[in-house]
């Protein structure tokens, strides 16, 4: 059976048996064999199935169009489309690599506010605060609250009762309430 002019062969006859030529090349038998093996091969190199899928028909697209070149003495036609499938992943790969990537802003999440940042001033706030309780105090908070250490193990770095450390923690925290509460009512004045 012809189609435009193409010989259409038995896809039960084995491929290799026959050479090549340009009347009997079948696109569609040579995707059915091969076009698996072509797509893991673009997947493995690429890493992404929609450019891995683009590289297969365009292996195809060539194999179609270089029809005449393919010599059964040389290789097989797996091999050859494999052949034709590395230079269109190259060229596939290299085209990638000269796009440029598109990188999408986040969105801020709030307006930046005019004058010092409240985190800073915040910040500020308590180092002020910090710096006005004493070393043994402003120690329990920093060792517990900011770098996270257990009361235990403050109790076995400084030798000080755990029970102690919670009764300074509890006093510490007061004083700073009562400070930070002090500022505020600056601020408000």
């Amino acid at each position: 059976m012809t189609t435009a002019g193409l010989t259409v062969l038995d896809r039960a006859a084995p491929r290799e048996a026959r050479p090549l030529s340009r009347r009997d090349f079948d696109v569609a038998r040579a995707f059915d064999e091969h076009g698996s093996l072509l797509l893991g091969v673009a997947v493995n190199a690429l890493g992404d199935r929609h450019a891995a899928e683009d590289c297969v028909h365009e292996t195809l697209v060539r194999a179609w169009r270089a029809r005449d070149t393919f010599r059964a003495e040389r290789g097989s036609e797996r091999t050859w489309l494999i052949a034709i499938a590395r230079r269109v992943i190259i060229d596939s790969a290299r085209a990638r690599s000269r796009r440029p990537v598109e990188v999408r802003a986040a969105p801020p999440e709030s307006a930046p506010q005019p004058g010092v940042d409240s985190q800073v001033a915040d910040r500020v706030t308590l180092l002020a605060g910090l710096s006005r309780l004493s070393p043994e105090h402003r120690q329990v908070v920093v060792e517990v609250q900011v770098r996270g250490l257990t009361y235990d193990e403050l109790s076995e770095r400084t030798g000080v009762a755990v029970g102690t450390l919670r009764s300074r923690m509890y006093y510490a925290l007061r004083a700073l309430r009562g400070m930070l509460t002090e500022e505020d009512d600056r601020d408000d004045a």
